[in-house]
Formats: structure tokens, C-alpha cells, sequence
């Protein structure tokens, strides 16, 4: 069936707008109740976390009301990172986990995430099930059965040590001086607490959220603060995670930003280098740089690479028997220790690499020469469908050609936000320009 709610993370959408309405929330809750409740059982458990945006109480709430309707006992997280939803919903035995969340997104957004009992993300087939049940209805739980709520304090404490756990036994961070920027997201508390108890010297930013401040002008995707703080403390190193902490950049001493690409590129060499990278491996998706790909060939192992999403990364990763994985958004997936991106943890792997190797985060960071890369987004409204138009293809195709054997052309809508990306990368920084405004112009010509 055609997908009307899913994107490529959960829904998503400005809140109080559909499909980020209560009513679809609620909707959502009882679809995913019946679907996960299959068996008839009264045993069922669901865990809902959320980040620090306001309409996180309105779909909070909804979505305790459609789960309890249908029988499901909900078990309320608060203000956790998405990786510890995925966390608890193996270690409390649920048979479902929420994540109310938009990430990246600004805090006029949200959205829903779903885990399955494994901790994982749930697949096409079962998002486009529960998209089934939603617009079909399902039948209510018996008055004697509805199920109750239950609101866990502990939640963020039990990924917190999860997390500590990841790093050699004995290995302390004393001595070294941490900028971390939360965002002003759902790792506000949990990654200050982390790094002080490993003996970090931590100088926060991002920490005070207000309802309205998530990834304003902070966080992985504004990263200007956290590189001036870096500076003006004389911090060795910066750990820069998104609204829900499942995405990290990294910072050296000068403010210097390391992208996912250069994060994993370390990682995969390191794990070769002690022989416990599986499958001589790393995959990343389609919009990571070509230098990475050419490192890993150097490195003598394999970028094997998918459709843009942690999602389809995880599923290559699982299908394929990897351990590591990840985006150059800075999404970084290390299935030894979690079932989903991490920034917090991908931040303490780095960290733990600085303290092995001796070796400051301005070594660490640069793995590879990048190729010149553009990425140009262009927003469309609701109904429009630009990259039918036959102006935009003749466009395309022109770029391609141009392109060919020179670099590569990437065009996508994003499955997050209505947007079109618009992405070159080549060595000729000139013909790279030129082909994506050529594609941009003709993009946003459909949509005036």
C-alpha cells in the first residue's frame, strides 16, 4: 500500500498540523496497541520517551489514551534519548517502544518513532500494517481490560550506566575537558551526567530547555556555540548531539567539525585494527562522501551503502551480519552496544579512542580527504510533486551528463520535511556548482 503517514523515521510534521495532530497520535497509539497485542494476551507493555519539546505533553498524552484503550500497559519515560527507548523496550520485556520525537527538526515539529520488542525499528511491512489499522479503526479493549499507565524515574539512570558500560572496565575520562551540547534536547541531563562521572571536566551547552529552544541555534546541526565555547575554554574536545541524541558531530580543540563520515571512517579502522569489525565492513548510505569510500578501500574493507536512513543502514547492517554503520549527519550505529544510532555513545567511543591512542581530536577526526561535496534543499508545499515536472527531469538528465565520469549527482526528497535535496560531489568544485543549480532552479520553478 501507499504510505500516507511513514517517512523514512516514524511520522512526522508540525505539531497540531497533520498528520502531528492528538487525534492521529491517539490513532497511532491504538493501531500500534492491536497490532503489537496480536495474541489476546493481557501481558502487554509499551515504553513512551519524548524530548523536551512542548507538544511532547499533547502526543504523550494521546498516545497513552490509544495504547490503554486497546489493553496496552504504557510506561511513561519522560525526556530520554531515542537510543534509550530502544534500550528499554528490550530490558523491560515491552512489547513496543515510542519515541516522541522530531530530531533535528525545530521544536514547532514532532513526531512519532516506533521500536519493536527487539529494540529496533519496525520494517516497511509493519509501519504500512499499522498505517492499515489506523485508517480501518480497531476494536477497543473490554472495560475490564484497558490498560494502565505507569510513569518510570529510573529510566534515564538505566542508560546512563548502559552507556558507561561501553568503555573499557577502568578507563576514566580524568584530565580531559568536554564541551557537550545537548540541544536543548532529550539528553540535556543524561550526557552531563555521563561524562562527569567518567571524571570529564564538562562545560555544558544546550542544557536549559524551554519548550521552544530545541536545535536553536545549538545541537549537530548549529554547531557555531559549541566550537566557540570549545575555544574559549580551552576544551580538548567537543560532543555535539540533536534533539533526541541519536545523531553526534564532533569538535576538536580548535572548534573543528568532524561529520559522521570521518566519525565512522575512525571507528571501522580502529575495529579492523583490533579484529573486531564484522564482515570487513562499513555501511553508510548513499550521501556519504567519496572520500570515505576511497579511506575504507585504502583501509583494505568495504563501504557498502544504502538509501538515506538509519533505518535502511540497520537493516543492512543486520542482514548483512555488520557492526558498524552510519550517516554523515552524524547518525552512528554500533550494534555491539546499541540497536540504533547513539550520539552519546558514538561521543564516549570517540573519547575513549583520545585516551587509548594519546592522540588529540584534531588527529582523530581527520581520516580522509573529503571530495567537494553540495548539498541544497529546496521546500515544496503539500500536493506539489516537482521532481515529476519534465523540466526538472530534463534537468537532471542534463546534469548527469555533465557530471559523467567527473562526479555524481544525488536528488531525493527527504522523508523528514517537505524537501527537496539537491546533492553533487566532484573534484571539479566548479561543474559540481553548476549542476546543482541547475537541477535548484529548475526545482524551484514548479514550485512559485
Amino acid at each position: 500500500m501507499t504510505r500516507k503517514l511513514f517517512g523514512t523515521d516514524g511520522v512526522r510534521g508540525t505539531a497540531n498540523s497533520y498528520p502531528m495532530t492528538a487525534e492521529m497520535a491517539l490513532k497511532l497509539g491504538a493501531a500500534a496497541g492491536r497490532y503489537f497485542r496480536r495474541d489476546g494476551s493481557t501481558a502487554h507493555r509499551v515504553v513512551i520517551g519524548k524530548d523536551t519539546r512542548l507538544s511532547g505533553y499533547m502526543f504523550e498524552t494521546a498516545m497513552t489514551a490509544g495504547f490503554t484503550s486497546t489493553g496496552m500497559n504504557v510506561f511513561l519515560l519522560g525526556p530520554v534519548p531515542t537510543p534509550a527507548v530502544g534500550m528499554l523496550t528490550t530490558s523491560m520485556r515491552a512489547d513496543v517502544g515510542v519515541m516522541i520525537s522530531a530530531s533535528h527538526n525545530p521544536a514547532a515539529d514532532n513526531g512519532i518513532k516506533f521500536f519493536g520488542p527487539d529494540g529496533f525499528k519496525l520494517s516497511d511491512e509493519a509501519e504500512a500494517e499499522i498505517e492499515r489499522l489506523v485508517f480501518e479503526g480497531v476494536e477497543p479493549a473490554q472495560a475490564r481490560n484497558i490498560g494502565r499507565a505507569k510513569r518510570i524515574d529510573d529510566g534515564r539512570f538505566r542508560y546512563n550506566e548502559r552507556i558507561k558500560a561501553s568503555l573499557p572496565r577502568g578507563m576514566t575520562l580524568a584530565g580531559m575537558k568536554v564541551v557537550i551540547d545537548c540541544a536543548n534536547g532529550a539528553a540535556y541531563r543524561a550526557a552531563p551526567e555521563v561524562l562527569w562521572e567518567l571524571g570529564a571536566e564538562v562545560i555544558p551547552v544546550g542544557t536549559t530547555p524551554n519548550g521552544q529552544n530545541i536545535n536553536e541555534n545549538c545541537g549537530s546541526t548549529s554547531v557555531s556555540t559549541a566550537a566557540q565555547t570549545v575555544v574559549a575554554h580551552g576544551a580538548d574536545v567537543g560532543i555535539c548531539l540533536d534533539g533526541d541524541a541519536d545523531r553526534v558531530m564532533i569538535l576538536d580543540a580548535q572548534g573543528r567539525v568532524a561529520d559522521g563520515d570521518q566519525i565512522m571512517a575512525l571507528f571501522a579502522k580502529q575495529g579492523a585494527a583490533a579484529g573486531s569489525l564484522k564482515g570487513g565492513a562499513l555501511v553508510a548510505t548513499v550521501m556519504s562522501n567519496l572520500g570515505l569510500e576511497r579511506c575504507m578501500d585504502e583501509a583494505g574493507l568495504r563501504l557498502e551503502r544504502t538509501a538515506v536512513g538509519d533505518r535502511y543502514v540497520v537493516e543492512r547492517m543486520r542482514a548483512g551480519g555488520f557492526n558498524l554503520g552510519g550517516e554523515q549527519s552524524g547518525h552512528i550505529v554500533m550494534s555491539d552496544y546499541a540497536t540504533t544510532g547513539d550520539g552519546l555513545l558514538a561521543g564516549l567511543q570517540f573519547l575513549s579512542a583520545m585516551v587509548q591512542t594519546g592522540k588529540p581530536a584534531s588527529e582523530l577526526a581527520q581520516q580522509f580527504d573529503t571530495v567537494p561535496q553540495l548539498l541544497k534543499n529546496v521546500r515544496y508545499t503539500a500536493g506539489q510533486t516537482p521532481l515529476e515536472a519534465a523540466q526538472v527531469q530534463a534537468a537532471i538528465r542534463d546534469a548527469e551528463v555533465k557530471l559523467a565520469g567527473k562526479g555524481r549527482l544525488l536528488i531525493r526528497k527527504s522523508g523528514t520535511e517537505p524537501l527537496i535535496r539537491v546533492m553533487a560531489e566532484s573534484e571539479d568544485e566548479t561543474l559540481m556548482r553548476a549542476a546543482v543549480d541547475s537541477v535548484v532552479e529548475a526545482v524551484e520553478a514548479t514550485t512559485r
